[in-house]
């Protein structure tokens, strides 16, 4: 029997540590910036949330929820060009959550939104 005959029913684990370092990798370039969001009272009963990337890229169009503790929507919108997004302080606990999808989002309750 040859060494190539003997080696065909293996050649496919030659692959393997390929695909492994790929399959490492690919969560690290995934994941190559955090979600980043602060939140600050205007004094007028209004709050302003910006929002953005520690790479530095837009958060344009990342949706913003504020929340009642159970989870409750009481307010939906989405930061804009400007990497803002303003409403109107709840009359009750709240918590602002900051979504750009999973592994992604920055969840602010009432009392550390800065004066």
């Amino acid at each position: 029997m040859s060494y190539e005959h003997t080696m065909k029913p293996y050649r496919h684990l030659l692959h393997l540590p390929i695909s492994l370092i790929l399959a490492a990798a690919l969560p690290i370039s995934a994941s190559a910036h955090s979600a980043l969001c602060s939140c600050y009272d205007n004094g007028d009963e209004t709050i302003t949330c910006e929002g953005g990337f520690s790479d530095g890229s837009s958060a344009a169009g990342v949706r913003v929820f504020i929340r009642k503790p159970d989870n409750t929507t009481l307010i939906r919108g989405k930061i804009d060009e400007n990497g803002e997004f303003t409403f109107h302080r709840p009359n009750e606990k709240f918590k602002v959550v900051f979504d750009s999808g999973p592994g992604h989002q920055v969840i602010i309750p009432d009392e550390q939104i800065n004066e």
